[in-house]
C-alpha cells in the first residue's frame, strides 16, 4: 500500500482534534502527532482554508468544524434503512428501555449510522459513526451469517483480527460454527467479546432483495443484559428487524 505523507499526517490532525472540543494549539498539535510545530502550521493553513478546521482567535486553539460531518451526512442520507428504521429502533428502545444501534457494513467493518439512547443511571459509550469489527459484534456477526461463505472469508481475511477479552473470537473455524448458529435461531450475541462487562443481542435487516442491508441491537451492561433475558430480549430484536426489513420491501 502506498502512503502520501501529507495526507496522512493531515488526516492524523483532523482524527487528533476530533478528540479536543476545546481544540489545541499549534504546539500541543506537535507534541501529540509527532510533527514539528512549522508541519503543522502549514497542514492547519490548509485545512483552515478548505473549512474543516477554525482558528479560535482568543485562545489560538484549532477545533474542528461542522464540514467533516456534512460530508458524512451526504453519504447517510441517501441510505434508506435510516429513515425506514427511525419508529422501530425508538419504539424497540422504549419496550426494553435498553439502547439500541443501527448499523451498515463499510468494507470489512461495521459503522454506527444511528442509536437510541435509554433513560438508564449506566449509559453505553458509543457514537454515530463508530466503526467496529464486524467478527466480534453481534450486529456484525448477524450480517456475516447471512453472507457467503467466501464473501465472510474475504472479510475475515482482511480484517486485523485481534483478542479485545478473553472471549473475542480469533479462529475462523470457530467463527463459521458461531454464523451457523446465528443463521438457525435467527439472532446473534456479543457476549462480552467486544467489551467486558457489555452484552449485545443484534438481528440483521434485509433490502428487497433479501441481501443483507444492516443490523439492529440492544446493547446494555451485563447486569441489566443477564443471560437468563438473551432469548426474551433477543425475539424482540428480531422482530423489529423484520417490520424495518418489511419497510425496505424485504418479503420472506
Amino acid at each position: 500500500m502506498q502512503i502520501v505523507q501529507s495526507v496522512d499526517r493531515t488526516l492524523s490532525i483532523l482524527e487528533l482534534l476530533a478528540d479536543y472540543d476545546d481544540g489545541l494549539r499549534i504546539m500541543e498539535i506537535s507534541d501529540k502527532v509527532g510533527l514539528h510545530k512549522s508541519t503543522v502550521h502549514r497542514l492547519l493553513s490548509t485545512l483552515a482554508y478548505k473549512g474543516y478546521v477554525v482558528q479560535d482567535l482568543d485562545t489560538n486553539k484549532y477545533k474542528l468544524t461542522l464540514k467533516l460531518f456534512e460530508l458524512g451526512s451526504k453519504r447517510i442520507k441517501d441510505i434508506d434503512i435510516l429513515s425506514a428504521s427511525k419508529p422501530y429502533t425508538k419504539a424497540l428502545m422504549e419496550k426494553i428501555n435498553e439502547i439500541v444501534h443501527l448499523v451498515i457494513q463499510d468494507g470489512n467493518e461495521i459503522v454506527y449510522i444511528d442509536k437510541v439512547e435509554a433513560d438508564n443511571t449506566i449509559r453505553m459509550a458509543s457514537n454515530i459513526g463508530k466503526r467496529s469489527p464486524m467478527y466480534s459484534t453481534s450486529v456484525g456477526k448477524a450480517m456475516l451469517a447471512f453472507m457467503e461463505e467466501d464473501e465472510v472469508e474475504e472479510i475475515w481475511n482482511n480484517s486485523e483480527i485481534e483478542k479485545f477479552t478473553e472471549y473475542t473470537i480469533t479462529d475462523l473455524d470457530d467463527l463459521k460454527d458461531k454464523l451457523k448458529e446465528i443463521r438457525e435461531r435467527g439472532y446473534s450475541v456479543d457476549d462480552q467479546e467486544n467489551e467486558l462487562g457489555v452484552r449485545c443481542i443484534g438481528a440483521p435487516v434485509f433490502n428487497r432483495f433479501g441481501k443483507v442491508e444492516g443490523a439492529i441491537s440492544i446493547s446494555g451492561p451485563t447486569i441489566r443484559v443477564t443471560e437468563e433475558k438473551v432469548e426474551e430480549i433477543a425475539r424482540e430484536v428480531i422482530k423489529y428487524a423484520n417490520m424495518i426489513s418489511n419497510e425496505l420491501g424485504y418479503i420472506k
